[in-house]
């Protein structure tokens, strides 16, 4: 947090100091990143990511979007970046980014997105990704449930609210629930750390990770949380 002098801010262990929520996923046959924060460039270099086929995205607040131009790299790479997303986010993404969308800057180099318009499920090599529909705050915004061969791996919710009942039961069961919690007390868009389990509860997954974390929830604090339960850190690596 900009001029901050909390335990949190000036704390030597390096998982408390994160940037904006973010996702890299690798499958056999291809790669993609859930949402670009204004610390995309940042995260991807520091993680030495080559490779991003797709881009999908949850919703189009700045935390999650403003670092859009920086696949421009990737879409060099591939000659185009393929770019998954609701109607209202996408129309977000071509109004502050007209620069890419409106087809008049054809540079090499320049970013080329391809729009895909997000409203059921779809597939990415061979990995089906399910949109869940959850509130945070007044807006709806997108989770994803990642699965493969019927299996569901992961389901990524990283800005809500509220978990619906309806979304619980068709992720119950996943082996990684990677879900928001924001800080122990409440707030009126993001989950606090009880309710981010109390919806953990009702979904039963093998493990929880909490993310899009304040300064207000430190990595120590992972030592209360029950048993498979974790706080999500910057260069987390999951395989599945």
């Amino acid at each position: 947090m900009i001029g901050c002098d909390c335990e949190v801010c000036h704390s030597r262990d390096p998982r408390d100091q994160r940037l904006r929520a973010s996702l890299y996923v690798e499958t056999p046959e291809c790669s993609w990143v859930v949402d670009t924060g204004a610390d995309f460039r940042t995260q991807v270099l520091r993680a030495n990511i080559r490779k991003i086929d797709a881009a999908v995205f949850t919703h189009s607040h700045t935390d999650h979007v403003m670092g859009f131009d920086d696949l421009r790299r990737f879409s060099a790479f591939r000659g185009g970046m393929p770019v998954y997303a609701s109607a209202e986010t996408m129309e977000d993404l071509r109004r502050v980014f007209e620069f890419a969308f409106d087809g008049r800057n054809r540079f090499p180099g320049y970013l080329k997105p391809e729009p895909h318009l997000v409203d059921g499920p779809f597939a990415l090599g061979g990995t089906t990704l399910t949109p869940l529909p959850v509130p945070h705050g007044d807006s709806l915004v997108y989770g994803y449930l990642f699965t493969r061969a019927g299996e569901k791996l992961v389901a990524y919710l990283s800005d809500c609210s509220a978990l619906p009942d309806s979304i619980a039961v068709m992720i119950r069961g996943v082996k990684v629930l990677i879900i928001d919690a924001l800080r122990p007390k409440p707030h009126p868009t993001h989950l606090s750390v009880d309710q981010a389990l109390e919806a953990a509860s009702r979904v039963q997954p093998q493990r929880t990770y909490f993310t899009h974390i304040s300064h207000e929830l430190p990595q120590t604090a992972e030592a209360g949380l029950p048993r498979n339960t974790f706080i999500a850190y910057d260069g987390l690596r999951l395989e599945l």
